[in-house]
């Protein structure tokens, strides 16, 4: 059905264009999400004298490469995705077999973005540096409705194109 591969093709080119500005915006307004970054490793704002405090990692360098990292990461999910939008809009009247072989870099941008925003937000800075106990730093929502997005759109993609 034809309108079920445009709707893919839309959502697919929305997570690119998602991480991209993500990735631009961290470049751009780099100073206010790299607070972010120094607050959640440095897990200044948790609860006072909580016993996980000995993960905390205060060095600036160490900040600047997980910081480094992240955009990295974003930068590569929106390209994995934008490549497999493309991919999808060049095989957009094609066979199902082809169609389907298009989809390779949507998985790879759902896996990284998975990784980004669940393993990186959730796992790391949620639970191994307790974000959730910070008010002002705690990003989990927001990363969990990217999460959700992104495994909800990689769930509708993969559904068959006969």
């Amino acid at each position: 059905m034809i309108e079920a591969r445009l709707v893919k093709l839309a959502m697919v080119g929305s997570l690119a264009l998602f991480a991209l500005v993500v990735t631009y915006d961290n470049l751009v307004d780099y100073g206010s999400n790299y607070a972010f970054v120094q607050h959640v490793l440095s897990m200044d704002t948790t609860f006072p004298g909580n016993a996980l405090m000995g993960r905390r990692i205060t060095s600036p360098a160490v900040w600047s490469v997980a910081y480094a990292g992240i955009i990295l990461a974003e930068g590569l999910t929106g390209l994995a995705f934008g490549f497999g939008a493309i991919a999808m809009a060049r095989q957009f009247r094609a066979d199902a077999v082809q169609f389907r072989r298009a989809k390779r870099f949507v998985y790879l941008g759902a896996g990284l973005g998975f990784l980004v925003w669940f393993f990186g937000f959730m796992v790391v800075a949620g639970e191994w540096f307790a974000m959730w106990q910070s008010t002002a730093w705690n990003g989990q929502e927001a990363a969990s409705r990217f999460t959700m997005t992104i495994v909800a759109v990689l769930i509708f993609v993969n559904q068959r194109d006969d």
